[in-house]
């Protein structure tokens, strides 16, 4: 299937690693001009170099900016003024216990995980109006349905960019722009990688049994009972952003794994 992305201008937020990653060599694939983003050059750079490893003819170029900034938002606008495709993938989790938690543990994952992505559509998203064309894409979670209670206000920062799809989406009535979020469950990017390998650690054990206790005590209801991989997301990200999505928007997208049940 040609998704019809080829020459379309996309940006994604962090995306040096993990599901951002993987999302910026999808569309480098299917031909489109990709700018990646992180928060240092040394990563930017190392990002940009293997996606050209992966796929030789990609149109890549890497700009360093903290996304979780003003300073790092106007850093990213000036060098990228328009984009055809935004996707909003930024974002941090962290376990905070919600009884020890501070002030600034909601902030900074509230400024980091919605705030980002507010500056950016802010920007971007009345250019793809007044061209009659784009996309924005919101790498929310499966948290933002099934609260975590080891982290509460992760589950809070991506219900809230739920809230941000579905408000944004009206905005577009009668054009061809669409806002739309995906909903990852458990994945084995980096991040989650080093957290539990820490808890393997700790428990003198080995990733992947792990991996078995979480799908077995923590997320039980998982149908795919193992760790989605980040192309899988991406895949799911390819598509709605391609000219085939065109009549989904306003959607919270689930690739989930099968943990969240019920119609959402």
């Amino acid at each position: 299937m040609d998704l019809q992305l080829a020459q379309k201008k996309v940006l994604i937020s962090g995306s040096t690693a993990g599901i951002g990653y993987a999302i910026a060599k999808g569309f480098a694939k299917e031909g489109a001009i990709v700018y990646v983003n992180g928060r240092t050059q040394t990563g930017v750079d190392n990002a940009v170099s293997k996606i050209f490893s992966e796929v030789p003819h990609a149109t890549v170029e890497g700009i360093a900016a903290d996304l979780a900034t003003e300073e790092g938002f106007k850093i990213l606008t000036q060098q990228l003024p328009s984009v055809d495709i935004l996707v909003n993938n930024l974002g941090l989790f962290e376990p905070v216990d919600f009884f020890e938690s501070k002030d600034e543990d909601w902030l900074k994952l509230f400024n980091i995980n919605v705030m980002s992505g507010v500056r950016l559509t802010r920007f971007y998203m009345p250019q793809m109006l007044q061209n009659n064309w784009g996309r924005v894409v919101f790498i929310s979670s499966e948290s933002g349905i099934q609260i975590p209670t080891e982290m509460i206000h992760y589950g809070l920062s991506k219900t809230a960019q739920l809230s941000l799809t579905n408000g944004l989406a009206q905005l577009t009535k009668g054009t061809q722009v669409t806002v739309n979020a995906v909903l990852p469950g458990p994945t084995f990017s980096e991040g989650a990688e080093r957290f539990f390998g820490e808890l393997a650690t700790q428990r003198n054990t080995s990733i992947k049994e792990v991996e078995h206790q979480y799908f077995t005590e923590t997320r039980p209801l998982s149908l795919l009972q193992r760790f989605i991989t980040p192309d899988e997301v991406a895949a799911t990200v390819l598509f709605i952003a391609s000219e085939w999505a065109a009549a989904t928007n306003g959607a919270a997208i689930k690739a989930d794994g099968g943990i969240l049940k019920g119609i959402h």
